[in-house]
This record gives structure tokens, sequence and C-alpha cells, in this order.
């Protein structure tokens, strides 16, 4: 007596469990119905990965402080304008960004970060009217102050980091804090402007001390 056996993919799936106990070579046995099914793909999920930038940022203890001899005069005066700006290492990081974006994009004129820093009445803390000038500017490399060597460290990497590495686009120049204004207004040049989205997805911003705009003249 003769036996056909019908099989379905899900019939495969039960002859299959049992192949740890039975190999099937396929020049003894034929198992026509095998070649019918699709092949099984498994998606693994992976947790996004971080730019160097957002690892040291979500970890900021692990920021050691660089050799002097690797500090230029550029990364100096970069370092001057972020402490200057903010003690928050995030926050240093972001208004990074925007001095070095613009240095790359020469905004008012001004293509070195010694020019950007002291460009009139664009950072208050090197205004010529500002108290704290002589205090910011004479910090170097050997400084001591709380938190400097870490700035120094920030300036350093944002500097040198890729450009794909920007939080956004190099476009955005300007910065405000609602918190160091107090009662004041706004900015002239925010008004209707929506603050830029940062694409650091380890950064969270309190808008009420930093927001960024781009495209400001």
């Amino acid at each position: 007596m003769k036996f056909k056996l019908h099989t379905t993919p899900a019939t495969a799936a039960l002859v299959l469990s049992f192949t740890g106990l039975i190999a099937l070579r396929s020049d003894l046995i034929a198992v026509p119905f095998l070649t019918e099914m699709a092949p099984i793909e498994i998606q693994v999920e992976n947790s996004p990965k971080l730019n160097p930038i957002e690892e040291a940022l979500r970890n900021p203890t692990r920021l050691a402080p660089l050799p002097p001899e690797q500090i230029d005069t550029e990364t100096l005066w970069l370092a001057r304008v972020i402490f200057s700006e903010s003690k928050r290492v995030e926050e240093q990081a972001l208004v990074a960004w925007v001095v070095r974006n613009r240095v790359e994009t020469s905004y008012r004129g001004k293509g070195s970060y010694e020019g950007v820093a002291l460009d009139p009445y664009q950072f208050s803390a090197f205004s010529s009217l500002s108290t704290k000038k002589n205090y910011y500017t004479s910090l170097d490399v050997d400084s001591n102050t709380p938190g400097w060597q870490t700035a120094m460290r920030v300036a350093y990497d944002v500097r040198h980091a890729e450009a794909r590495h920007r939080p956004f686009s190099p476009y955005t120049r300007h910065f405000y804090s609602e918190r160091s204004l107090g009662d004041n207004v706004a900015p002239d040049w925010a008004a209707g402007r929506v603050p830029v989205r940062i694409r650091y997805a380890s950064i969270d911003v309190d808008h009420r001390r930093f927001r960024f705009f781009e495209g400001v003249s």
C-alpha cells in the first residue's frame, strides 16, 4: 500500500523541530517541500549609537584633562567663551558648536576663535564694559579654577570633531538665555523665530537656560 504525504509549511516546521535527533541529508532523502519555505530573518534592535561628543557628555566624569601642549591658542579662546556662558558640560558643548559655526561660516567677517570671542556686542563676558572680561581672558592652560580643565577638554573635542557630529545646522550661530536676561525681553533678533531642535538624543536642553537659533543674519 502506498501513502502520499501532503505537507504544508506548518508540517515542515514540525518536521524540522526534530532535526536535532535525525540528520536529513539531501542526497539520501528528498524533501521537496523545504524549498518552498521562505527563509526566516531575525532582526535585532540595536540601541542608537552615540557619536563621540554625545558619549562624552553622557559620561562627563570621563573627560580627562588634556596635556597642556595639546591646547593651542584657538582652543583656549573657545574654552574661555563656553566657560563664560555655562558651567554645565552639555551646555558648553552646544555653545562651542555655535562658536565653531561662526568661525567656519566667517560670521560677521570673523574667521578665528579669538576674533569670534572678541567680536563686539556678541558675548557679554568679553564686552568692553564687562567686569569679568579680565578674569575670563586670563584663564590659561595652567589655571586651576574648578571646571576649567573640563571646559578646555570640551572645547578641544568640539573643535576637532567631524562636522557630521553637529547637533544642529552650521548656520545655527545664535543663542540666548532667558534665565540670564531675567525680566528683560528676548533679543530683537529672536522675534518670531523658533528655537532649533538639538539632534543629540543624550541632551535635554532647558529652554529657560538656553535657546539656539539658525539663520539669523
